[in-house]
């Protein structure tokens, strides 16, 4: 999910930022901020022709998945209502990913084969023999136990790794200058993720407490990786974790920026695609925090989501 080429105007870093109530969050207006669309990434790029297809097809591909399904736009109905969203909110996820990410199935039993194909596999998360439980046991993550919830948790361990660990030798052993999730939670190879929503193993274990209180679905375990990929892979599951990604953003730049982006679906599906949504609201703030009133704007992704809402909020 998380995506490094961004437009999006959050990219001050900034740790903190004063907390606003979510009452007074400020609307932010409907559709693109940019006239064109802001540069796809090489990567995006390169795979779509590696796949003899064009993104044209690919967004033409989900788009008739979603409207032929009947099953797949009730399950993210109900989702959407479980989590209180706009459905569109889901979608953009899904056409976004669908169409710079990956390719669609045609049918939604080809993800639920999908997902059976990796059940009862044997596999940790895992970096050179050491087990992501060890790892986070290390008296550097010490600053993060206290925090209870899965969200903030493992959000602490993440800027732990990113202060700490990446690039870097610690007690005689060298680190990857890579992401948390490409390193520990992805044990096929890196940049993998799966799903209707393309979730990352990191993102669903912060996502995890949110998911459990809003469905029921039981709370996943860093020890269990086999029981983290069925979560992200199976349909019945998967969206409740693209649900949860999407409401925990609204509250984050509600909460922190003092912004209203529900009505805005386009930068909902930018947040959805580059994730740390948390530290993108303390961005924003801390940018505003003089008075200025800087909007958050869309990236590529976010921006084909706005530009083609008309037709995808046909689908509901």
């Amino acid at each position: 999910m998380r995506k490094f080429l961004s437009i999006l105007c959050l990219t001050a870093a900034a740790l903190c930022g004063s907390l606003a109530p979510a009452s007074a969050a400020v609307k932010v207006p409907p559709g693109n901020r940019h006239a064109e669309q802001p540069p796809i990434p090489g990567a995006s790029t390169r795979r779509t022709r590696a796949g003899k297809t064009t993104f044209d097809d690919k967004y033409e591909k989900i788009r008739d998945l979603l409207a032929s399904d009947d099953d797949l736009r009730s399950k993210i109905r109900a989702t959407a209502s479980a989590y209180g969203i706009d459905p569109i909110h889901i979608v953009g996820a899904l056409v976004g990913e669908h169409t710079y990410n990956v390719d669609a199935y045609d049918r939604l039993q080809s993800y639920y084969v999908k997902a059976a194909a990796y059940a009862g596999n044997s596999f940790k998360f895992a970096y050179d023999g050491e087990k992501i439980d060890d790892f986070v046991a290390r008296p550097q993550f010490s600053t993060c136990a206290k925090f209870s919830d899965s969200y903030r948790l493992w959000t602490c361990r993440e800027e732990v790794w990113e202060d700490t660990f990446r690039g870097r030798s610690v007690g005689g052993k060298r680190f990857p200058d890579n992401r948390f999730s490409a390193v520990f939670f992805q044990p096929f190879y890196a940049g993998q993720t799966f799903g209707l929503g393309q979730v990352n193993p990191l993102t669903a274990m912060k996502l995890s407490d949110l998911v459990v209180k809003r469905s029921g679905v039981a709370p996943l375990d860093e020890k269990d990786a086999g029981g983290v990929y069925k979560a992200i892979m199976d349909p019945d599951i998967s969206l409740d974790f693209v649900a949860a990604a999407i409401r925990q953003s609204i509250d984050d730049y509600a909460s922190i920026a003092g912004m209203d982006i529900s009505g805005n679906p386009g930068i909902t599906a930018t947040l959805y695609n580059l994730g740390n949504t948390l530290q993108r609201a303390r961005a924003l703030a801390a940018r505003n925090s003089g008075g200025a009133r800087n909007w958050p704007e869309e990236n590529y992704y976010g921006w084909l989501i706005n530009d083609k809402l008309p037709e995808l909020r046909k689908l509901f």
